[in-house]
């Protein structure tokens, strides 16, 4: 992750690492980025998720692999790829579509944030099971940053096609609870 980023509110490389098992957070500064040793774990295959790397391989096998997320704005991701690209296989992803991370604008086509790129990799992996818990933990990230920066219209607007409201069924209706006014 890009020092820049650590300290937002809206970033999902923190989502990522209270939401994903095994995960680690690594700072990369201009004058630092972390030793490949601190990264890269041994026995498997480091595949480096960007739009600009080799289209993934069909055949690839989770429990062999290890992805390096680069969380950052395009310019810093970009950055920290160079200075990471030598230590594995960097790997792009058929994304397609509208991001669902209403917190920033999307770039451009095929730019999504970093949680949905590595969503995008467990579907392209077969993995349905944590791609759905994952999505649901994002999309709950981004429903109640809109509700917290008081764009409750939006967020009820981003509630239409997401699946929150069939995982946290209760905590929607806590939320939607009125609230006695205190002075």
């Amino acid at each position: 992750m890009h020092h820049m980023e650590a300290h937002r509110p809206s970033s999902t490389g923190h989502l990522i690492g209270r939401s994903v098992a095994d995960a680690r957070l690594h700072l990369c500064r201009p004058d630092r980025i972390p030793a490949r040793a601190e990264v890269v774990r041994p026995g498997r295959e480091l595949w480096i998720l960007h739009p600009l790397g080799e289209p993934a391989p069909a055949d690839a096998v989770p429990e062999r692999m290890q992805v390096l997320l680069i969380d950052g704005s395009w310019k810093q991701a970009l950055e920290m790829v160079r200075g990471v690209s030598a230590w594995g296989r960097c790997v792009s992803l058929p994304m397609k579509g509208e991001s669902r991370y209403w917190l920033r604008a999307q770039q451009g086509p095929g730019q999504f944030s970093t949680i949905e790129a590595l969503l995008h990799l467990w579907r392209h992996l077969g993995l349905e099971r944590p791609y759905t818990e994952l999505r649901a933990q994002f999309e709950l990230h981004v429903f109640a940053s809109l509700c917290a920066r008081g764009q409750k219209a939006r967020a009820m607007d981003y509630l239409a096609d997401s699946p929150v409201r069939e995982a946290f069924p209760e905590l929607l209706a806590r939320l939607a609870e009125k609230r006695p006014r205190v002075d």
